[in-house]
């Protein structure tokens, strides 16, 4: 009987591991996310991908937690956030006071900003490109450029119109000796049919070439901007064109905050989709959102429909959405601030971002 009673015991002892190791074992998770590429992607498979998926895939593995997705809206995501009834939320979710003041958030781990969409010019002839130089903006940088190197010429004649004669003759022979001579070396061409003889003329040379690189690369940039501008061409053109478009965006997105801030008036849909439907179809001259997700849009699959202007602005910090007060932030934290170092990281921002992330 003892002998029996050993073996029931063992048995019951058996059996009680076999099935208290699912009670114990750590609660499965409710993630909230929404098909936001480049942050979540839903595949067809019904997989999830993307930056904020990864991220979070990487920091629950560390942590060992059990967790499943579950797709809502924004305005869903938000409201579950609020009442705490999901753990988390992972997508293109930015920080902003109004929504600290109602959940917490993790550390960010992406910082951008606002960007504009406008349809892409449908000028793509060799006409259209000739015409882009005569635009404003490219006229004002052409013009401050011949002015600086007017200026350096003229400083040049000056110091050396006494003693040299390569920059001799009337005023306007010698000035426009200075000229080619400031252009000649800013452009590092450097024809050696001219240059200073005096001891202050070469040292004012020798300062020309230095900065003139500074001054090459500053303008090379303007005039690139200027071009693009010209080429995406259309009614807006930049954040002060707003006020006389119309515009298209996301309800309940900070995007949709920032044009009520500004008193903009604006066309409110449902999701990025349709927005980027309404301008496609010229129903309103431009869509303000997320610059990282229009410009993931544009490179995928509306590079024919849409262009990205160049400029970004009011800063926006992407993290992952917790409830007030969970624990699960800190933990979540310290495995996030790792990844978002690692070179795993910057190679999956490149991959999905660009080079210039």
């Amino acid at each position: 009987m003892p002998m029996q009673r050993r073996w029931f015991v063992g048995l019951l002892l058996l059996l009680l591991c076999q099935f208290a190791g699912p009670l114990w074992a750590e609660p499965e998770l409710r993630i909230a996310t929404r098909d936001a590429p480049p942050f979540a992607v839903r595949g067809d498979d019904g997989q999830w991908s993307g930056l904020s998926i990864e991220l979070w895939r990487n920091a629950a593995t560390t942590l060992g937690l059990r967790y499943r997705f579950e797709e809502t809206s924004l305005s869903e995501m938000l409201a579950s956030l609020e009442k705490g009834s999901v753990d988390a939320a992972v997508a293109a979710l930015t920080v902003t006071a109004e929504r600290e003041a109602k959940f917490d958030f993790s550390h960010p781990f992406l910082s951008s900003g606002l960007g504009i969409a406008v349809p892409a010019s449908s000028a793509g002839d060799g006409w259209g490109t000739v015409t882009r130089f005569f635009s404003g903006d490219f006229l004002r940088v052409a013009g401050a450029l011949l002015m600086v190197l007017l200026g350096v010429g003229l400083l040049v004649w000056l110091l050396e119109r006494r003693r040299n004669p390569q920059f001799g003759g009337g005023p306007a022979q010698g000035i426009g000796s200075g000229l080619w001579w400031s252009a000649v070396t800013m452009t590092t061409v450097g024809y050696g049919d001219k240059a200073p003889i005096t001891f202050i003329g070469r040292v004012v040379g020798l300062i020309w070439m230095f900065v003139a690189i500074i001054i090459l690369t500053s303008f090379t940039a303007a005039f690139t901007t200027a071009l693009t501008l010209g080429e995406l061409g259309g009614k807006v053109r930049g954040v002060d064109d707003l006020k006389h478009a119309r515009v298209a965006t996301v309800r309940g997105s900070t995007s949709a905050q920032y044009l009520e801030s500004k008193r903009l008036n604006a066309r409110l849909e449902k999701d990025l989709n349709e927005a980027l439907e309404a301008l496609v179809a010229g129903k309103v001259d431009a869509v303000v959102y997320d610059a990282p997700i229009l410009r993931y849009r544009a490179r995928q699959d509306l590079s024919a429909d849409i262009a990205v202007l160049p400029n970004v602005f009011e800063r926006q910090d992407y993290a992952i959405g917790f409830p007030e007060g969970s624990a699960l932030r800190e933990k979540v934290n310290r495995g996030l601030l790792e990844f978002v170092h690692s070179p795993q990281w910057q190679n999956l921002l490149t991959s999905e971002l660009g080079s210039a992330n």
